[in-house]
């Protein structure tokens, strides 16, 4: 194939030299295969009672309401049929190209060549058609409980998604345009792409996102300046180095999640929220937390608290000779932290001044997209593997997350890097969310059941360390940071749940973009904006409809509201003391560990 102005010669031996090639990869691509983990059925997709639920649906509504049933399908047929009738005239008059086509705009079909070749043209319509009478019929259908509908619409649109041409190298034209553009070498590349993937996750189909040798944490991502001054089972705690003479008197504590690694907060210098609150003026501790193995097996929630948390704000404490310390929770690490001040208010423990939640959610009553993988037949089977392995590898959080948006963090990876012959790019977030760490079993099944599934901590009924903890108990000032497109942390679950904590003083800032590209949004690339509003009595979409949106990243406006409660400026810090010398420096052990 050939665009329309460049007529491109096939080179004869270059094209058998690549057939050569592919070959060879192909029986390294076999044995690559041959060590693919086997993944329970459980696992892999929703259990068969779904499908039968939709069955019984379907067939209630096609006895009850037949004329539905078969206007949907007429209108199907007819945009079908009449789309081809209207290609087989414009080949009758000699017009080798496509009709009119009023499909709209779709990212997966931007190259030229959709458009303008008949035969693309052709498949991308009737693709488009389909997609939309599959869509239409599942929107449609009656009588299943609203969460199954939901799964049912999710688990439909990633079939739709799986098929699409675009995914499929006979039915791509740009992949076969550079196939021929360079006699077959983009397919040679591509295969080693496909097999290097397979070799480098032990059989698991994973794209690489990123080219993993372009960084290395420590190096060149990960480098603010720090010295690891406590070590336990659990995490490292890093104290960074002060970026000012003086330093507020309040030091603060970040909880990561321990779902993935902390330098996510430390990637480059310029998009590095750790290094721009050292230049603030604040003294700032991390938690690094462990990636836990099968030795970790019978860590659970308690643990994280105690040996974790605690820990961590008594280490704090010893160091600076401070009484209070302010703290940050993100994701996981926030719900953590909820428990963890419900838990302190408990004991008369006044150690935490204020509280910060980055894309936090302790009501789990709506769930938001990724709650389709929290029922029943997907926690039993976690529970399962967990119970076998003693933790929950890594691959399984990353696939779950990874097709919450699998159309960009599957399918356009793969065609770039397997029928493209690209090469996955220099992108340190990408890098980041490849680098993925384990569960421990007990606090894999502890979170899944009683916080997502039984939403216990919302309802005041979860118990903990000897104690029943609830979000009422949370009365220290609280900061929360949701992002408005977050497909882990849906923003308004994380609203409703800083309604229901007790404090008197709450701020909620809603950030532009998603989970991570919303937290990590720096104020030098003026990207995405965020939304204030002080009225937190009002419902979600109340509060945004009548919020104001700000220009910019939300990192100053937190650090306006951090500010007055960290009392005055003493002179800086430097990381340590006799009793917590340094161990290692900035980022660590912990983080560079591969389990």
């Amino acid at each position: 194939m050939t665009t329309d102005d460049t007529d491109t010669p096939v080179d004869p031996s270059k094209l058998e030299e690549n057939l050569a090639q592919i070959e060879a990869l192909s029986q390294r691509l076999v044995s690559a295969l041959s060590h693919q983990r086997q993944v329970a059925p459980s696992l892999q997709g929703p259990s068969p009672e779904l499908y039968a639920k939709a069955a019984s649906a379907y067939w209630q509504e096609m006895m009850s309401n037949p004329s539905k049933i078969f206007e949907q399908q007429v209108s199907y047929w007819g945009k079908t049929l009449k789309h081809y009738i209207d290609s087989q005239q414009q080949l009758a008059h000699g017009k080798l190209q496509p009709p009119a086509d009023e499909s709209g705009t779709d990212p997966r079909f931007s190259s030229p060549l959709w458009q303008s070749n008949p035969y693309f043209n052709y498949i991308k319509q009737q693709y488009l058609f389909s997609s939309q009478a599959i869509g239409n019929a599942v929107q449609g259908l009656e009588g299943m409980e609203p969460d199954d509908k939901k799964r049912l619409e999710y688990f439909s649109k990633q079939i739709v998604d799986l098929m699409a041409p675009t995914n499929f190298l006979a039915t791509n034209p740009e992949a076969l345009e550079r196939a021929v553009e360079t006699d077959g070498q983009s397919l040679v590349d591509g295969l080693e792409n496909l097999v290097k993937d397979l070799e480098d996750h032990q059989g698991d189909f994973v794209v690489n996102l990123a080219d993993k040798k372009a960084f290395q944490v420590g190096g060149n991502i990960g480098t603010t300046e720090g010295e690891v001054v406590y070590r336990n089972r659990m995490f490292e705690l890093i104290q960074y180095a002060p970026a000012t003479d003086e330093q507020y008197k309040t030091p603060l504590i970040i909880f990561p999640p321990w779902i993935n690694k902390f330098y996510i907060l430390d990637l480059k210098p310029q998009n590095s929220l750790i290094k721009w609150i050292t230049e603030q003026g604040y003294t700032l501790f991390v938690v690094s937390w462990v990636n836990p193995d099968a030795g970790y097996a019978d860590v659970g929630m308690e643990d994280y608290i105690e040996e974790g948390y605690l820990t961590a704000l008594d280490q704090v404490k010893e160091i600076t000779g401070e009484k209070k310390v302010n703290v940050i929770g993100y994701c996981i690490a926030g719900t953590t932290l909820a428990l963890t001040l419900s838990l302190l208010k408990q004991r008369g423990d006044k150690s935490v001044k204020s509280a910060t939640f980055f894309t936090t959610l302790t009501d789990f009553s709506d769930r938001g997209e990724v709650g389709v993988f929290l029922t029943d037949d997907f926690v039993d089977g976690i529970e399962a593997e967990v119970t076998e392995k003693g933790y929950l590898d890594s691959f399984y959080m990353s696939r779950t997350f990874s097709f919450l948006r699998s159309n960009d963090l599957i399918y356009r990876p793969a065609i770039r890097s397997y029928m493209m012959g690209e090469s996955p790019p220099a992108f340190d977030l990408l890098f980041w969310n490849g680098d993925s760490t384990n569960l421990p079993a007990r606090m894999s099944v502890e979170y899944l059941r009683h916080l997502c599934q039984n939403d216990e901590l919302a309802r005041g009924e979860i118990e903990l360390c000897g104690t029943r903890l609830a979000l009422a108990d949370v009365e220290v000032p609280v900061c929360a940071i949701a992002c408005e497109t977050d497909h882990i942390a849906a923003w308004k679950s994380s609203y409703r749940g800083v309604q229901q904590m007790g404090s008197a003083d709450k701020t909620f800032i809603l950030s532009e973009s998603g989970h991570i590209a919303g937290i990590v949004n720096p104020p030098s690339k003026k990207k995405y904006g965020h939304y204030t509003n002080e009225d937190m009595q009002a419902a979600p979409e109340a509060w945004q409809e009548a919020a104001t949106f700000n220009e910019g990243s939300w990192w100053p406006r937190w650090e306006e509201w951090l500010r007055p409660r960290s009392g005055k400026k003493v002179p800086a810090r430097q990381p340590g003391d006799s009793t917590h010398p340094s161990l290692a420096k900035a980022p660590g052990t912990y983080v560079v560990e591969i389990k």
